[in-house]
């Protein structure tokens, strides 16, 4: 574990540099913590994949204040619980054809067929790590490196909204229209992002994901009768 300074107004803990269950753990009980016990002088936090960022007036502290406060609360974040009744979201997908026009050359980069990319996507379960880069988009960890595969060279302008991609490692779900770069191998009919709705965003960090396949039929009665999600 490590603090150092972001800017002239934000102290970052690290804790550890794998990404994994263990730093996923400590990055929630701090942020449990810190909506329970906000620090003084502090304006928010940000949580990533092993890190959480507090960002501080720095009228009211100076840096090594700041960092004295939060080593505080990450001491008392390890008396901490976690909810114990962890949602799992189940979330169908229409894998392939033009809502997953790169699922060929995921297979193709790994030596698989396609139904064999699908099979192994679809097999797992997912912790949602983070929400980040738009609204709702859930950084998901538990994927297996069998169906990894890099970045396209050339990214799309714009990916539909409740596509499924592949990036090196990672799979995410886009949740609004948006520019991007992943590999794209399906969409799903649920929305992930609705801005009318309290609160907006579908996935929390702790969640779990699976991924359920279905076809472009059931794919359009998801899409007539609300897209309800089960979890």
């Amino acid at each position: 574990m490590r603090y150092f300074p972001l800017g002239d107004s934000a102290v970052v803990v690290e804790f550890g540099t794998l990404i994994g269950q263990a730093a996923h753990e400590q990055v929630r009980l701090l942020s449990l913590y810190l909506d329970e016990h906000p620090m003084q002088g502090m304006i928010e936090y940000v949580p990533s994949y092993t890190t959480v960022t507090v960002f501080y007036n720095p009228g009211q502290l100076r840096y090594d204040e700041a960092q004295a406060r939060l080593e505080i609360a990450v001491a008392q974040s390890l008396h901490m619980k976690l909810e114990c009744n962890i949602r799992t979201v189940d979330i169908p997908v229409c894998y392939g054809g033009s809502f997953g026009p790169d699922l060929n050359e995921v297979a193709a980069i790994n030596q698989l067929s396609p139904d064999e990319v699908v099979h192994i996507h679809s097999s797992g379960e997912y912790v949602v790590y983070l929400l980040g880069f738009a609204p709702g988009f859930p950084f998901l960890g538990g994927m297996s490196k069998r169906i990894a595969a890099p970045r396209r060279s050339t990214p799309r302008l714009a990916i539909p909204s409740g596509t499924v991609g592949i990036a090196g490692m990672q799979t995410g779900v886009y949740p609004i229209v948006t520019p991007g770069g992943w590999q794209l191998i399906g969409r799903t009919p649920v929305p992930l992002f609705r801005p009318d709705m309290n609160p907006p965003t579908l996935l929390r960090a702790g969640d779990r994901i699976r991924f359920l396949p279905i076809t472009e039929e059931e794919y359009t009665k998801w899409e007539e009768r609300g897209s309800c999600v089960s979890g």
